[in-house]
């Protein structure tokens, strides 16, 4: 049984919009690409580790999430992650997301993803022209000046990277292909 949920459309960003919807543009069409990847497949295709990695497309979807709100909640703003994050023990598993996701209900994966997006664009929202420009952060544990354009640009950056992951796992589960 496939688990469906509502795939945003993508949207090409403004060829002539501001700096920083330029940069949301690319961001929520990389998102959408993401939930296009995994559209229509069964659970078990969800948890499918096809290739010699160890990613699955489960694990995709819960990395973004908490990449997302790793980099605009705790490293931009510097607030304490939310749950799932704030308990898990990061030493003992470095990468929990992606093995903890097995375990998840796709529904749940693809709901927590938007629900970060609603997060992040409200932080983005309330962000000034100002914070484009590099500041104090304290990003893994070392204090670095840090722009919210670079932040952006690398969660661009890591969305379209998976998004390539994605392609192939998807290809593997079931042969579909596309952008």
């Amino acid at each position: 049984m496939s688990h469906e949920f509502e795939v945003p459309e993508r949207i090409d960003p403004d060829l002539n919009a501001s700096e920083m919807d330029t940069l949301m543009g690319f961001l929520r069409y990389q998102r959408a690409t993401v939930l296009r990847k995994v559209e229509g497949l069964t659970v078990t295709q969800w948890r499918a580790r096809p290739t010699v990695s160890a990613l699955s497309l489960a694990g995709i979807v819960k990395h973004l999430a908490f990449v997302e709100e790793s980099w605009i909640l705790e490293d931009f703003l510097a607030q304490p992650l939310p749950e799932p994050w704030a308990c898990v023990d990061w030493e003992a598993d470095r990468d929990w997301e992606l093995h903890s996701a097995l375990r998840d209900d796709p529904r749940w994966l693809v709901q927590r993803y938007q629900q970060t997006w609603r997060t992040v664009e409200e932080v983005i929202e309330a962000a000034s022209p100002g914070d484009l420009s590099a500041h104090e952060l304290t990003v893994g544990g070392i204090r670095r000046r840090v722009s919210l354009r670079w932040i952006l640009l690398h969660l661009i950056e890591e969305t379209a990277r998976h998004n390539g992951h994605a392609d192939i796992i998807r290809e593997a589960i079931d042969g579909s292909t596309g952008e």
